[in-house]
């Protein structure tokens, strides 16, 4: 009696629980099946839902046609699921629903497990979400975790359960889903990391690549292999557990982990790649809609031998927790670049120090002035006074103090001479001098005042580069480039294309010859000794600025330009260097990697002709120093300036108002 009354009890709760809640349910259900109806309809067919990025992306390709740098968001072109290696199938069913070609596009079962493996964790571990469910958030709703999308999700996923195929949504999922590193879909990853189609991926590479779908920056195998490899491991063993490896298969992608193509973990060019974007249109580099490849001038070998030079000079010759950074610049005479150090390890950061700092150039600067002064018909043969010399209450001062007395411009850029290098700037005068830089390719703005000859204005070590390979090229002058053509990947169209045009003359040869062959003393005797190379000719210049905030080495031989930098990011004085220094050192150092292996050649220089005249003192055309009553230097400077208005000398250019104060370097290792 009292079971029968116990089951009256429990069936009759059961009739008033279900008379009370059949009409919510049937409600629910009718709303789930016309936003379901709603949904089918507006499908459109699988492949338009392949790509869906809103941007293009950039691939780029060394000087030899090889990948070595992505940017923006890869997309390799669609693929089928039946296209791709069947292990790759197998590693995302197992990793993200192994009940996928069972179900229908919602799974209680896996609902059901995650919920109870989430209560035990006492906190949330797994989803339920189907792959199909997965579908329906990345294309259609959003990455919001809430209620409201949740229950979207479920009649998103029955509708495209209706209207396509397992093999379809399979497709489509393989296609969208982002994997790390700016790769959306498995072939661009695929291609992105290992450097082949999906097509061909074995079961270590595709276990790898299923286990980014978790947590794809994470887990990127460029962000960190070994927790990359570690994941993968998972996933092969739960292949294994579902029959989709055998266990010698399994030991086999244990054993050998999945690893980064060459030019993944290379990881080399960064600072280079960056720079070309930023120099190429924006429309056709950073905000291109559409997918381009960019051939460029970069050198993977280059490259790697300006890295580790600066790596070696820095382990060798600078100080443990030093803060200073170098930079360096390699590139042809023509203006094609190389390779682009932008700091000396990883630790430097994003910044690019190379394209980016514009610093003080100190002596480096003065090639530019007795440039001006060859092209004004000089010789390095000429002779000026390293004296005194006070403009309009400015004295530029030698470093190390003293005065050498009458000197030959040759002897004088070897040495690196401010007073010359004022007393030449002001003679040819300074508008000549501003515009020849930027003839030269000096594109930032100079300061003013006499003080232009000792490098008082700012530029990057690029554009300062590019000046000195305008000397290697013979006074012809190209901007630097890192862009040869950019074309439409897929079919090839180009888009645009470096012309392939000599450069514009800016300097005659004789000057560029003349030039060379004092830059050639600067470091056979001068201020550059230690860029010194056995066997091939150097031409160069040292620059330090004041206080040796700056330092520099710029030269080249017949196959490369380099420029190196030294400072410190804040400004701060470095400790013992001078361009004559560490950056000689470190421009030794490439150009004897650069250069290994190769018959030397000769660079362009041109010896001086012998003057006809005597070697006079060139000072007629200088302003003299202010003083309370004749001097030594006063009387001098009038005995020239009779000298040379004899034999057809000008007056004197007028002063600077320039009431600065520099005091930069001669020759002494600086």
């Amino acid at each position: 009696m009292i079971g029968r009354a116990v089951r009256g009890i429990v069936f009759g709760s059961v009739r008033l629980v279900w008379r009370v809640t059949w009409p919510f349910a049937a409600a629910i259900a009718m709303i789930i099946a016309g936003t379901t109806a709603l949904y089918y309809a507006e499908l459109p067919s699988p492949d338009r839902l392949f790509d869906g990025r809103g941007t293009g992306s950039v691939t780029m390709l060394d000087r030899d046609g090889n990948v070595f740098a992505w940017r923006g968001e890869q997309y390799g072109g669609e693929v089928m699921a039946d296209d791709v290696s069947p292990h790759l199938i197998h590693a995302v069913i197992a990793a993200e629903d192994k009940r996928y070609w069972q179900h229908i596009g919602l799974d209680p079962r896996g609902i059901a497990r995650a919920m109870w493996e989430n209560y035990k964790a006492g906190r949330l571990v797994q989803g339920g979400s189907t792959l199909t469910q997965q579908v329906a958030k990345n294309v259609f709703l959003t990455a919001e975790r809430s209620l409201e999308r949740k229950l979207k999700e479920v009649p998103m996923a029955l509708a495209l359960e209706l209207k396509y195929t397992k093999e379809e949504i399979l497709s489509i999922y393989l296609n969208r889903v982002y994997l790390g590193a700016g790769t959306y879909g498995f072939e661009a990853a695929s291609r992105r990391y290992f450097g082949k189609s999906a097509r061909g991926l074995n079961p270590a590479e595709a276990a790898m690549l299923a286990g980014l779908l978790r947590a794809p920056s994470r887990y990127a195998p460029t962000a960190g292999l070994e927790r990359s490899q570690g994941r993968a491991s998972v996933i092969i063993r739960l292949m294994q557990e579902q029959g989709y490896l055998t266990e010698q298969q399994t030991y086999q992608a244990l054993a050998t982990p999945a690893k980064l193509s060459q030019a993944a973990a290379a990881r080399v060019g960064g600072a280079f790649a960056d720079w070309v974007m930023e120099t190429a249109p924006a429309y056709l580099a950073k905000d291109t809609t559409e997918d381009v490849t960019i051939a460029t001038t970069f050198d993977p070998r280059a490259q790697r031998m300006a890295e580790e030079a600066v790596a070696d000079v820095f382990a060798r010759k600078v100080k443990k927790g030093s803060r200073a950074q170098a930079a360096v610049v390699v590139m042809d005479p023509s203006g094609a670049v190389r390779a682009v150090v932008g700091g000396h390890d990883d630790a430097a950061g994003q910044f690019n120090r190379a394209t980016h700092a514009r610093r003080q150039t100190g002596s480096a600067f003065k090639p530019i002035v007795y440039a001006a002064a060859m092209e004004a018909g000089m010789s390095p043969r000429d002779v000026m006074r390293d004296a005194p010399l006070t403009i309009k209450g400015w004295s530029p001062k030698n470093y190390g103090g003293g005065y050498a007395g009458p000197v030959s411009l040759t002897d004088a850029l070897a040495r690196s001479i401010n007073t010359v290098a004022v007393r030449l700037s002001e003679q040819v005068g300074q508008d000549k001098v501003r515009a020849l830089a930027g003839e030269m390719g000096v594109v930032s703005d100079l300061a003013p005042g006499p003080a232009i000859a000792l490098g008082t204005s700012e530029a990057t070590l690029m554009e300062m580069t590019g000046v000195y390979a305008t000397i290697a090229d013979r006074g012809r002058h190209k901007a630097p480039y890192g862009l040869r053509e950019i074309t439409l990947r897929g079919d090839g169209s180009p888009l645009l294309s470096q012309p392939q045009t000599p450069g514009v003359a800016v300097l005659s040869q004789d000057s560029a010859g003349l030039l060379a062959h004092m830059m050639q003393q600067v470091v056979a005797e001068g201020t550059g000794k230690r860029a010194r190379i056995d066997g091939w000719q150097v031409a160069g210049k040292t620059g330090t600025t004041q206080a040796a905030r700056d330092a520099w080495f710029i030269g080249y031989t017949s196959a490369y330009v380099v420029g190196v930098w030294m400072g410190n990011d804040d400004n701060t004085p470095l400790t013992g260097v001078t361009g004559g220094g560490l950056p000689a050192e470190i421009w030794h150092e490439v150009m004897k990697r650069l250069v290994e292996g190769r018959a030397p050649e000769p660079i362009f220089s041109q010896e001086p002709k012998a003057p006809v005249l005597p070697q006079i003192e060139v000072v007629a055309d200088l302003p003299r120093r202010t003083t309370s009553s004749p001097s030594e230097d006063s009387v001098v400077d009038s005995i020239f300036r009779d000298v040379l208005r004899s034999l057809g000398g000008g007056e004197a250019p007028s002063q600077s108002s320039d009431g600065s104060r520099f005091e930069g370097q001669s020759g002494r290792d600086r």
